[in-house]
């Protein structure tokens, strides 16, 4: 759409209005001087008539642009000259539609007043003075009336395009607000996934760089297992950054499905894989049951507790405890023994229990963290409907 469009469109309303308002009232002017002068079309008040005929009729358009104005001027000419009372009544009807209903009063008596002028000097045969002036204030009441009626209709046809305009905006508001939303709860995944995974690797690196003198076969497996995890880490990545971009995310062959309850000893497994004692305790009832929400947020609880005994507790043994079931709820503990001298880690992001605790609480439940007695502690409650 051109930009000039909305403008040139204005300019053609305007210009077919004036032709409407003036073809209209050319019309009633000439009907209304044929009727007064069928007969006798001669003389100098035909003169007059015509000479008032011709200029309401090009004052007419003024009532589009200064409806009070020229409103004024023609009911004016309305009193000395039956054949402007059709402009007049015009004039009348626009400031009724488009000013306020004081000024519509005002404008309607005035118009009142100037045909009770016209009738007394130009008498209207065929009927009495009195009948003719009440016809005249009825047709103002009700050019009054019908022009109130529009303007109230206008406002409202107004508002209710202004409030839909305000419904779209607050609703792409929504829709952003959603989609920044989601998009901290991908960064949160992607923090867990790879946090978990990295502190993996580090462990595994470490041990190659502090104990050189490893057989070869223990460095091969280690850098066996390095190669495959970061080969899992840049999977994991790319699958957390096509949720990021603004296309759909990735579906179909190919697509990791998401965690479950099920995977919790695959978890485990790695760890101990890397050297973390971990002993777990699992006493769930119908872990296939779980809700996808559910079994995500407490599979990511424990990747968590995990990683974090890896940064802050390396070489200390972890106690996770998983127990609940339908209707009961899914409660995790996660514990580690603190070092006397805990070392800051090699890296760390400081988010992954802020995030983890927003994890938690979007899916209901709640999440506390604190040390007691030399013990880090992690626990979380997750409500699991029946």
């Amino acid at each position: 759409m051109n930009a000039f469009e909305p403008a040139e469109r204005g300019r053609h309303e305007i210009v077919g209005a004036v032709a409407v308002v003036t073809a209209v009232s050319g019309v009633l002017i000439a009907v209304t001087l044929v009727s007064w002068w069928s007969d006798q079309p001669t003389g100098s008040l035909f003169v007059f008539d015509l000479v008032i005929g011709v200029l309401s009729w090009a004052l007419t358009p003024l009532i589009l642009w200064r409806p009070v104005l020229g409103t004024v001027v023609l009911t004016v000419l309305a009193a000395l000259s039956p054949v402007a009372t059709a402009p007049a009544t015009m004039g009348a009807l626009q400031v009724a539609r488009r000013r306020r209903f004081p000024v519509a009063i005002a404008v309607a008596a005035g118009g009142v007043v100037a045909h009770a002028v016209q009738g007394v000097w130009r008498a209207n045969g065929g009927m009495s003075y009195g009948w003719w002036l009440a016809l005249i204030t009825i047709g103002y009441g009700a050019l009054l009336g019908w022009g109130a009626w529009a303007q109230a209709r206008e406002a409202l046809i107004r508002s209710l395009h202004e409030r839909a305009r305000r419904a779209e905006a607050e609703q792409g508001r929504r829709v952003a607000e959603a989609r920044m939303l989601e998009r901290r709860k991908i960064a949160h995944e992607m923090h867990d996934v790879l946090a978990h995974r990295l502190s993996l690797l580090a462990t595994f690196a470490g041990a190659m760089e502090y104990r050189p003198d490893s057989s070869p076969e223990r460095l091969s497996q280690a850098a066996g297992v390095v190669r495959a995890g970061v080969h899992q880490a840049l999977e994991e990545l790319r699958e957390v950054i096509s949720l990021l971009r603004d296309d759909e995310p990735p579906t179909g062959e190919g697509t990791r499905p998401q965690p479950v309850l099920a995977d919790v000893p695959r978890l485990v497994d790695e760890s101990r894989d890397a050297g973390t004692e971990v002993l777990l305790r699992d006493a769930v009832d119908e872990p296939a049951e779980a809700p996808p929400a559910v079994a995500r947020t407490a599979y990511r609880v424990i990747q968590e507790g995990l990683t974090n005994a890896r940064k802050h507790a390396a070489g200390q043994p972890v106690e996770v405890e998983l127990r609940g079931g339908p209707g009961a709820g899914l409660l995790i503990d996660v514990r580690n023994k603190l070092p006397p001298r805990p070392a800051p880690p090699a890296w760390s992001g400081g988010a992954g229990l802020v995030g983890l605790t927003e994890r938690v609480s979007l899916a209901g439940g709640t999440l506390d963290h604190q040390e007691i007695g030399g013990e880090f502690r992690l626990h979380a409650s997750i409500p699991w409907p029946v």
